[in-house]
């Protein structure tokens, strides 16, 4: 009995001891996780440098001049509707080769219904996002879609709100879970609140029993290639933007935060490792009035924080922990006037 005990506490010691001292000698490459993370915020700022230099040139013109490498790839186009699809060309950082939808069929939502999450009713957008095919989706006029429950996304789709106005709100909001290339363009986000414990199709041939969502905005888990543009999100329960349980390759641009507590987390907690390869670019957003914290909140990986705007905070503006890599360039910053608050980093213990 006391050489079994014996074998039993050397066996737990080694466990314990191996899967701690080895943990860094472990593959946690994740898929899309790029090899050289410097390379591609420097491939950032050069096509910054391009943009910038691009409308310095043509201001005696007063052509179209964003300085902004996103907006001149697809925006500048007088005719941009006629070739949707391009703006799969225009992503910059992480997230640079999402396709969405490329190639794929243009779907447009005619309907603003979620009547049913189990049985989605062709023409609405719940019914768009769960097909297994690469698909364009877009919107017949403006639309409030009121979702029942939350909208579970699959992989090679474009959410493209471009030319109408369209708001998405209600139980659960955008899920996507261990999926692939999905680019979410130009729709409004706010007021998503916890949902769950029912029934809700992820494909046209698979439904499933979900529990209770968090009430994110937007909740990216496990996937990756997710590019986030031109969207407006506030007043949800949880995070407008979570990416969390190795999530890598995502790029989250030219978006407008406000009224919100915890803004954005990236990484699980700090003691999940696959999110050492967790890759985001943040860059021309603009994080508004009433936010309190988390713009972002780091936990490992490498965070490119690049040209945002960042007009006040209640608590703290960056915040990191389990020694992630941020990289922050060219972003401006108005302090609030409480002393407190003035960190624009923060350190998490």
């Amino acid at each position: 009995m006391l050489l079994n005990t014996c074998i039993l506490l050397e066996c737990l010691f080694f466990l314990i001891f191996s899967s701690s001292a080895t943990i860094s000698s472990l593959n946690l490459t994740l898929p899309h996780q790029h090899p050289d993370p410097d390379a591609v915020a420097q491939d950032v700022q050069r096509r910054v440098n391009v943009s910038l230099s691009r409308r310095q040139a043509l201001a005696i013109n007063a052509q179209c001049q964003t300085g902004n490498p996103i907006d001149d790839c697809w925006h500048c186009d007088p005719n941009w509707a006629a070739n949707r699809q391009r703006l799969a060309d225009c992503s910059v950082g992480f997230a640079q080769g999402t396709l969405g939808g490329k190639g794929g069929q243009i779907y447009v939502v005619t309907d603003s219904s979620d009547s049913d999450p189990a049985n989605p009713t062709p023409g609405t957008l719940r019914h768009a996002v769960i097909q297994t095919e690469p698909i364009w989706i877009t919107f017949a006029s403006n639309m409030l879609i009121k979702l029942k429950h939350e909208l579970i996304i699959n992989s090679y789709k474009t959410i493209d709100g471009r030319g109408a106005n369209v708001e998405i709100t209600g139980n659960g909001c955008l899920t996507l879970q261990y999926v692939s290339h999905v680019i979410i363009h130009n729709v409004h986000i706010h007021h998503c609140k916890p949902s769950g414990n029912t029934m809700i199709a992820s494909s046209p041939t698979h439904v499933g029993y979900r529990g209770k969502s968090d009430g994110d905005g937007i909740s990216i888990f496990g996937s990756q290639k997710i590019w986030v543009d031109h969207c407006s999100l506030s007043y949800c329960t949880d995070g407008l933007i979570d990416a969390i349980m190795g999530s890598t390759g995502i790029t989250i641009s030219n978006n407008y935060f406000s009224h919100h507590n915890e803004v954005m987390l990236l990484g699980h907690n700090d003691k999940y490792a696959l999110d050492m390869g967790m890759q985001v670019t943040i860059a021309f957003n603009h994080f508004g009035v009433a936010l309190v914290q988390r713009m972002p909140r780091c936990r490992r990986g490498y965070i490119h924080v690049v040209n945002n705007d960042f007009t006040s905070w209640e608590m703290y503006a960056i915040g990191g922990s389990a020694n992630p890599t941020i990289n922050s360039q060219g972003n401006r910053y108005t302090a609030p006037p409480d002393d407190n608050a003035k960190e624009v980093y923060f350190q998490i213990f």
